[in-house]
This record gives structure tokens, sequence and C-alpha cells, in this order.
């Protein structure tokens, strides 16, 4: 066999192996999708054929680099092809055929830099303002929300995009953020079945915990187990593995939250969408309800009530683990603490209602100023140049703005 025939061979090779790559990264979203049955029908048909990975380092291929592929160190192969017009016409062609390049893999590529820069950030970039402000706990729950919020801001902007962009945008968006909600309540539920995440995420490189997605300080996961170097016996090593391995969470509970996260994103999706339409007292009840966790719903009390500790929450009777309504006892159950730390104010820190219609206003200028934004920009600007490295080009642009701008005249 000649040289040039086994470069051939090669490049036929690296392009499977390519094609196999856009396949795990465009597939891998809809397992998560499955257990919540949030896909759709065509989507799980597709990924009904996907083999199966396993959770190890070498099985998950590593993420799309933002960078220019000339910033990247390149191998004896790639130089080679480049260099030849004849293999690099080949290589063109039999990635085309494979699918590489595809729409729906450029959708992904730049939904996965949209979601990490715009969304699973923001509850980091303005905690104060969430804590402080919004009165929300640093909590897992707390960090879904605020990033639930600005899912959606982006979707109402893709699902402008032109056929089938938007739809290949949004449900890029929609798989990625799934993925990485997965992947953080495994982290909280489960400790030690995923590797920690960088502290410092680099977007730009591979990942070193293998995780696509960026770390996040809003809340606190379990601390991982110190190294078996660490323990002074090997004994005493293996007890901390069984303890840690008794403490996570049964398969069948994240299955289950993962499906009372999913109705909380449509939920809040469908109050957010008719607040758009009709106006802005609608969209202040969908903040209040979604965001601000209802609280004064059964009203303000101005003393100690019932137990003496005057805590109150509001219950969702729709969906999660409520199956029939008329069991419930709804006074008996706004007394217990579900621990998620959005409750009713107490007597002594009722003045902060005082600030709620401030604070309202404040959400629903921002939400508005936001989407207001990103329709006037180009739908090029959205969707980026649709280039193989080059996915995270003008996202910088597209940051939010200062959610306490005050943009009244």
């Amino acid at each position: 066999m000649s040289s040039q025939q086994l470069l051939v061979r090669q490049v036929v090779r690296s392009a499977h192996l390519t094609r196999a790559h856009g396949k795990i990264r465009a597939d891998f979203p809809v397992k998560v999708h499955r257990n919540v049955r949030l896909i759709s029908y065509s989507v799980t048909r597709s990924a009904a054929a996907a083999p199966k990975l396993k959770p190890t380092p070498t099985s998950t291929p590593p993420p799309p680099s933002f960078e220019p592929v000339s910033q990247r160190e390149q191998s004896w192969l790639t130089t080679k092809v480049k260099s030849s017009p004849l293999l690099f016409s080949i290589f063109l062609s039999v990635a085309r055929v494979l699918g590489y390049g595809s729409p729906q893999q450029f959708a992904n590529r730049r939904a996965l830099v949209l979601y990490n820069t715009l969304c699973a950030t923001r509850a980091d970039d303005a905690s104060v303002f969430w804590r402080e402000e919004c009165a929300l706990p640093p909590t897992f729950q707390s960090w879904f929300t605020v990033t639930n919020l600005h899912v959606w801001l982006l979707t109402v902007r893709l699902r402008a995009l032109p056929a089938p962009h938007g739809t290949q945008h949004v449900q890029g968006l929609i798989d990625h953020f799934f993925q990485d909600v997965e992947e953080r309540l495994r982290a909280v539920l489960q400790p030690g079945v995923l590797p920690p995440r960088s502290s410092s995420p680099n977007l730009s490189s591979t990942a070193e915990d293998d995780s696509h997605y960026p770390h996040s300080s809003f809340y606190t996961t379990p601390t991982p187990l110190a190294p078996k170097s660490t323990f002074p016996s090997t004994k005493a090593y293996q007890e901390a593995v069984k303890l840690q391995i008794r403490s996570r969470a049964p398969e069948k509970l994240i299955i289950r939250q993962m499906k009372i996260l999913k109705e909380q994103w449509a939920g809040m999706g469908m109050s957010l969408d008719l607040g758009l339409v009709r106006g802005d007292a609608e969209m202040g009840a969908a903040v209040w309800r979604n965001l601000l966790g209802a609280r004064g719903a059964s009203g303000i009390g101005l003393g100690q009530e019932g137990n003496g500790s005057g805590y109150r929450r509001a219950v969702n009777l729709v969906g999660g683990l409520v199956e029939d309504v008329r069991k419930v006892d709804v006074d008996k159950e706004e007394l217990k603490d579900d621990n998620s730390g959005v409750h009713d104010f107490a007597p002594s820190e009722n003045d902060r209602y005082i600030g709620y219609p401030a604070l309202m206003v404040t959400l629903v200028s921002y939400i508005r100023r936001e989407i207001l934004r990103l329709e006037r920009l180009d739908d090029n600007v959205i969707m980026g140049p649709r280039r193989v490295g080059r996915e995270g080009e003008g996202i910088q642009g597209l940051r939010w703005g200062d959610i306490q701008n005050d943009v009244r005249r």
C-alpha cells in the first residue's frame, strides 16, 4: 500500500471519529430528557440507537475548543492533509457525507457557548443581588431558578430565528441546560460519582474534569473525598469510601427530582410567556411566584402565629410529589420547612415586604430591557459565524446588562 493510500485511509478514519464526536455531543443530553420526558419525538428516535456511554474519563470526548484551530498544536496528520490539496478535498468530502458541519451540529456548538457564558454563570455574576435583594438562599435550587430565568430570556430570542435555526438552537440550549442540571444534581445528592469541576473553568480548552460546563460558587457542593495518601491506613480510606457511597441518594430520587425541575422549567416558561403578552402586571406576578417564592401569599402576619415561629411557605399543588390535591392539608404543609430556604419573612422582618413592589419593578424592567436588546440584534450576531472553531465569536457582546440599571426617565 502506497503512502498516499495510507494517508487517504487515515483521513477517512479521522472523519469517522469526528462524526462520532459530533453524534455524542448532540445525543448525550437526550439521556437527561428521556428521564424527564422533555425531548422531542424525532430526537428521541435518533437517540435510541446511540451507544450507551459510561461516565468514565476515557469514554467522554473533549468539548469543542472555542479558539481558532491555528492557535492549537496540530497533529502531523492535520499538517499533512492541509498541505495537500487532494487530501484536503477528500477529507472535506468525507466529512460532509458523515454530517460534520451540519446545521444541527453548528447550533449545538453555538448553544453550548451561549449557555455557558450567558446562563450558567449568571447566578454567580450577580450573586449579591440574588442573595440580598431577592433573599434567595445559596442553594442549588436558587441557582436553578436564576439560570432558568436566563435560559428563558435566551429562548425567547432564539425562537425568532428563521427556520430551522430557531428550533435547532432552542433544542441545543435546552439539552445543554438539563445535562448541566443533572450533573450538578448528582454532584449534590450523589457525592463522588462525578469528579469535582474546576474552580476556574477555561472554556477554550479541554476541561480537566471532563465536564463541558462551568463551576458555580453560588451554592456549596459536598467536599470531595481526600486522596488515599492522606489517610493513615488503607482500611481508613476504604471505610471513608463506604461511608461516601452510603450517603449517596438513590437513582430513583435523582429521576424524581429531575421531573420536578422539568416542571419548574415548563411552569416558569409558560408564566413568563403569558406575562410577555399580557403586560407588566402579569409579568410581575410571574416573577413573584416563580423567582421570589410567592412570599406573603397568605398575607403578612404582624406577630407570632401558630406555633410561635411565624414560619410559612408557599405550597405548589401542581405536579412534583402531589398526586391528589384533595389529600393535601395546605394549612399544615405551609408550616412545614422543606429546607428550600424560600419562605415568608419572619415577623421581625416584615419591613422587607415594603420594598417588594420596587423589587418586582426592577426585575420586570430588567426582563423587558434584555428582551428588547436581544430583539434588536441581527440574527447573524446571535448564531455567530457558523464555522468550526469560531463558535465563541461575538459572545461577549451578548452579555446581560446590570439588573438594577434604572431605565425610567
